[in-house]
């Protein structure tokens, strides 16, 4: 039997672990080393395998009781998966020499120079043929392995040394901390660390919840964070990895290790040892096939959830490439074939200020309109202030405007001053009047709920799906409610009147029959949804259910003190002090209490139980409850909810609209597939409860 098989944390993992008390330092020494081995597994099927095989509770378990176990028998190590939640802050970057240049790619966004590319190649080497890949527009790092152990990381800086980043890579996910399979003894691998799209969007609008300012760009978020002095602020930020290259391989006699033959062949190896790789790259063929993948790729570009600003052309055959060499600043054997700029100079024509839900006062550059990179770009975001007089821009200055896939256009830099100064920010609210008051780079209107930006924008998010899901009401309506007089304060939703929302233009009477309807569902919402319809600062889903099943109440949440608050899982000081700050504000005290005489937010026991042990579900498409309601009821009874359909998979559950991709995957693994009513009487046959709100 294979160490992997004897270890029982690896599928179904028990989590009722013996007393520490009860541990003498041998147990506790075997105990950490089969918990470091799952704990690495489960990190390399969740994130470079996509394909995880326990739930995330069940993750953090295991986590936890190796980090005790750890710290109770002084067992740490430098390469335990526990050391990926940060270390303690440095005072500087130190420099560190590369152990091979981090040599630069010659590039172009013109066909005619990739075919001429393909000339000199041809002219140097006979035919070949070329593999490709995204050229990734991120942050590129050197990590370097010493007995398959994480050893050292750090930045390309200028090609012969960077900044040493070890304590920050280590806490990406995607970064193992040991290899798998065979592999070289000393092994320098090149990678590109990114924030994906998707968590780029979420981190941003986390840090302007929290008044903070929202990153530029997924690339500056990378190179921002991989820079920070103190690793416990990286791990908590979503950075990934892509590995593309060895850099040096040796064996422990100090011979050159060569172990493939093409490039191809070594990115197969690199997945081998557990370093995650990017699925697009290709076999090509000669130059016109890479032309072909270049365009596709640009067409694609914008389904990614990854910056790419290219394509990467390499000769596969490594021999070749050896005889091709480098110069002293770049490979002779690899080009990029880049995109069309996605940057482009125009005038400023003005600026105005838009209020946030929370407050927060954002500058929008005002733009003669221009092409860039395929979208007509009117408008971009200055982000705040200091960025106004960092620029030094003013209107009627000529400015370069830079996109990046769906992330908003923003002003990179004054390209031809045509104004004095820069753009004078106001002291007051452009929308109430209110004094405007900075906190370090952001500034805010003090208006509270008063403010109408903020009034229409807080009652936006209390009827989304993030807060109470009042279908009906959205923005254009809202503004329409306040026009008519009818919507002064977010309780007025409680008093609005059928006949006189039947009176408004193109409503009619089904139009208020509806909305009256969604608005009397939503009289006693579940505890967590209530908190979070709320639009409290930084609290988002999982942070207001956490603070439900904490307190019970609202009441209870309400007169919460700061210290009770961070008693709850994932509620830090920053946390706490935004929910003291907002139930202690005069302004919204008086309009929640107002609330309260129309809402009864009611709390949900979580029960518990093992009626579905030992199962694995996966879920897709809409049901009558949540995605997370769905995860919660099946995982407080035991059973796994992972994101992905395979071969451990018992269950696909799939709603309205279920994702195809999960549907083909469970006809590949041969796994049963379930509607709602199939997914109800699973459960009513092993004794448990379904009984989805009627409302949603």
């Amino acid at each position: 039997m294979s160490e992997q098989a004897s270890n029982p944390y690896l599928r179904n993992p028990p989590t009722d672990f013996e007393p520490l008390e009860e541990m003498d330092e041998e147990r506790a020494e075997e105990q950490v080393t089969l918990l470091r081995e799952a704990v690495r597994e489960h990190d390399h099927r969740y994130y470079v395998e996509n394909d995880p095989v326990i739930a995330d509770r069940t993750y953090d378990a295991l986590f936890a009781r190796l980090q005790e176990l750890e710290d109770e028998f002084g067992l740490q190590t430098a390469d335990s998966p526990t050391r990926r939640i940060g270390g303690e802050p440095m005072d500087e970057l130190e420099t560190v020499e590369h152990v091979a240049p981090m040599l630069s790619i010659e590039g172009s966004g013109d066909a005619d120079d990739v075919r001429a590319f393909d000339e000199r190649v041809r002219r140097a080497v006979g035919e070949v043929e070329y593999v490709c890949e995204p050229k990734f527009d991120g942050l590129s790092v050197e990590v370097i392995y010493e007995d398959g152990r994480y050893e050292r990381a750090a930045t390309r800086g200028n090609g012969r040394e960077g900044d040493d980043v070890t304590a920050q890579v280590r806490t990406i996910r995607t970064v193992p901390t040991r290899l798998r399979g065979d592999f070289p003894d000393r092994l320098a691998v090149r990678g590109e660390v990114y924030v994906p799209k998707d968590a780029f969007r979420a981190h941003n609008r986390e840090r302007v919840e929290a008044g903070e300012d929202p990153f530029a760009n997924p690339r500056n978020a990378a190179a921002g964070t991989l820079r920070q002095l103190d690793p416990a602020v990286v791990a908590e930020r979503p950075l990934d990895c892509f590995f593309y290259d060895v850099m040096a391989a040796t064996t422990a006699d100090g011979d050159d290790w060569d172990g493939v033959e093409t490039n191809l062949g070594e990115y197969e190896r690199l997945a081998e040892w557990g370093l995650r790789t990017n699925d697009r790259a290709a076999l090509v063929g000669g130059v016109e096939g890479a032309i072909e993948y270049r365009d596709r790729l640009l067409v694609e570009r914008d389904e990614l959830n990854y910056e790419i600003d290219g394509v990467v052309v390499k000769v596969n055959d490594r021999e070749q490439c050896e005889r091709l060499g480098a110069t002293a600043r770049a490979t002779r054997w690899a080009f990029a074939y880049k995109f069309p700029a996605r940057s482009e100079v125009t005038t400023l024509t003005d600026v105005v200020i838009q209020v946030g839900r929370t407050g927060r006062l954002t500058p929008v550059a005002l733009l003669d309109p221009v092409d860039v990179g395929g979208v007509t770009v009117s408008r971009a975001t200055l982000h705040n202030p200091e960025e106004i007089e960092s620029l030094g821009v003013n209107v009627g200055d000529s400015v370069r405007v830079q996109r990046a896939g769906d992330v908003i256009p923003y002003v990179d830099e004054v390209v031809e001053k045509n104004a004095e100064g820069h753009f004078e920010y106001p002291d007051e609210c452009p929308v109430c009047g209110s004094e405007v008051e900075r906190d370090g780079p952001i500034a805010y209107c003090t208006g509270g709920l008063a403010c109408k930006a903020q009034l229409e924008r807080t009652i936006q998010h209390y009827a989304s799906r993030g807060g109470l899901d009042i279908e009906g009401l959205g923005a254009e309506r809202i503004e329409r409610l306040r026009e008519a007089g009818l919507l002064e304060s977010l309780p007025d939703l409680y008093r609005l009147d059928r006949d006189d929302l039947a009176e408004l233009e193109g409503w009619g009477e089904t139009s208020a029959d509806n909305l009256v309807r969604e608005i009397e569902a939503s009289r006693e919402p579940p505890l967590g949804d209530f908190l979070a319809a709320l639009g409290i600062p930084t609290v988002g889903d999982a942070t207001a259910r956490g603070l439900a099943r904490e307190f019970g109440t609202f009441d209870a949440v309400r007169s919460a003190s700061a210290e009770e608050l961070r008693a709850v899982d994932d509620v830090g000081p920053t946390v706490a002090a935004h929910v003291r700050d907002f139930f202690e504000n005069e302004e919204n005290e008086a309009v929640i209490d107002d609330l309260l005489q129309y809402v009864t937010p009611r709390a949900e026991a979580v029960e518990g139980g093992d009626e579905l042990d030992g199962l694995t579900f996966v879920f897709t498409g809409a049901l009558s409850i949540t995605r997370d309601e769905a995860q919660e009821l099946v995982e407080a009874r035991g059973a796994t909810a992972t994101s992905s359909v395979s071969g451990n998979t018992d269950y696909l559950v799939v709603g309205e609209g279920g994702g195809r991709r999960k549907l083909d995957d469970a006809e590949e693994h041969g796994v049963p597939v379930l509607d709602e009513e199939g997914f109800a009487d699973l459960l009513e046959e092993r004794g448990v409860d379904y009984s989805p709100s009627p409302d949603r």
